[in-house]
């Protein structure tokens, strides 16, 4: 049984088990995630994003096929066995062609999602729910959003070397792929209402059958819905079980779906747990895990001003903020406010747009330098107390090695050990 046949039996059982889908193309963010894995015995669902990847490359410069490739390497480095590991394909739809009309738009999102199942993603998450530019103006009928998303069922299906692999999601009740704009982190913010899922399930249902996916309906195995949780740059909606109970409510009564929520980054322990418990079995996590490691590497980049002559130092933050000033593309127009407002920003925002430079080649370097200024050597416990207070305390529990390279991994397990701890049976 497929792991995630297993979650959604578990739940139907009454079990709350969950997996968090990790959302991130990070070197460093996904050695953690196996060695996290590896070390609790558990499948690992990483995701790629239709703007992060896609047949012209994305913002990573990774085919799909491509993504793959880096994906199992690391894992492999990492002994994780590949056959526990599952690939998503996130919000795969016409969202990185908005701007064209719908022929091309869609021409080219069956294109990605052919490529995607091809390359051997599994778990496909389809959103045909943006507006195209030939499309009338305000939000498109749900009947519109439903008859895409089954073409594009229908392409994934035609193009899968084994179709009784996918898993499909529908729906969607997020902002768009990359995150909200300035305003609309809680502007307009609302919980999924049960008869909006109700609507989404019949209709896309309808249209799968229209195309001859019966079959693949069947297939079918989550909604993405809106369960009150988001962040923006310094404040996080926290998750309430009482305002989504209604909704919890709902889904027991489909046999065969659960939900996926998204943005479920910087949730606590307690709200993550809530979350399964109320079916939501799939978290969406990717910003507080890059924002994790970030904190360490800043951390140990006030540690190397300690130990080093500056002409030394790799500067990494500085590195950081000038890739971002030289393309300001993904962080503009969602960090408003004055320069020094927008500066602030770019290094402490919870939404963590930075995380798009650190493949920038000199992001890269100076990353690199960091790490060789250290090497293996331990680093003085008097500095790690004062700068990585968690990573100290566990180097002084004997669970952590004392170098570099192990505390930026143990940062952003931190946050996995949230995750794992809520989707586990309760």
């Amino acid at each position: 049984m497929d792991y995630l046949d297993f979650i959604l039996a578990a739940q139907k059982l009454g079990e709350p088990r969950g997996i968090p889908s990790i959302c991130s193309a990070h070197l460093f963010v996904l050695k953690a995630t196996f060695r996290h894995g590896l070390a609790q015995n558990t499948p690992v669902l990483v995701e790629a994003t239709c703007n992060q990847v896609n047949q012209f490359g994305g913002y990573t410069g990774m085919t799909p096929a491509d993504f793959v490739t880096y994906v199992h390497g690391i894992a492999a480095q990492a002994n994780y066995p590949l056959d526990r590991l599952i690939l998503g394909g996130d919000h795969l739809g016409p969202n990185v062609w908005q701007n064209e009309p719908t022929a091309s738009a869609m021409q080219k999102s069956v294109k990605m999602v052919q490529a995607y199942v091809r390359a051997g993603f599994t778990k496909i998450h389809l959103d045909a729910s943006m507006s195209l530019s030939d499309d009338p103006p305000g939000g498109l009928p749900p009947e519109l959003i439903a008859k895409r998303t089954a073409q594009l069922a229908k392409a994934a299906e035609e193009a899968a070397p084994d179709k009784n692999r996918l898993r499909y999601v529908i729906g969607t009740e997020v902002p768009v792929p990359g995150g909200a704009f300035v305003g609309q982190e809680t502007e307009g913010m609302h919980i999924t209402l049960p008869e909006d899922v109700e609507q989404t399930i019949g209709m896309t249902r309808r249209f799968f059958n229209e195309q001859g996916l019966e079959a693949a309906w069947q297939r079918v195995m989550a909604v993405v819905v809106q369960p009150g949780v988001e962040f923006g740059d310094d404040f996080v909606l926290e998750f309430h079980p009482d305002l989504a109970s209604s909704l919890s409510k709902y889904i027991e009564a489909e046999p065969h779906l659960i939900y996926e929520a998204h943005s479920t980054d910087y949730q606590t322990r307690q709200s993550l747990h809530n979350m399964v418990r109320g079916h939501f079995a799939i978290l969406k996590v990717g910003p507080a895990l890059t924002f994790s490691l970030r904190e360490a590497v800043f951390a140990l980049a006030n540690i190397e001003k300690e130990l080093f002559q500056a002409d030394q130092c790799s500067n990494l933050p500085q590195v950081l903020n000038d890739a971002a000033l030289r393309r300001p593309e993904y962080w503009m127009k969602y960090y408003r406010g004055t320069s020094e407002e927008q500066a602030f920003k770019r290094k402490y925002s919870l939404s963590d747009r930075i995380r798009y430079y650190w493949s920038d080649p000199m992001v890269q370097k100076a990353f690199g330098h960091l790490l060789n200024n250290f090497g293996n050597t331990p680093l003085p416990l008097t500095l790690l107390s004062q700068y990585l207070p968690g990573q100290y305390a566990h180097i002084r529990g004997g669970c952590l090695q004392n170098n570099a390279h192990d505390i930026l991994m143990d940062r952003v397990m931190d946050v996995l050990e949230d995750y794992e701890n809520a989707c586990s049976i309760q």
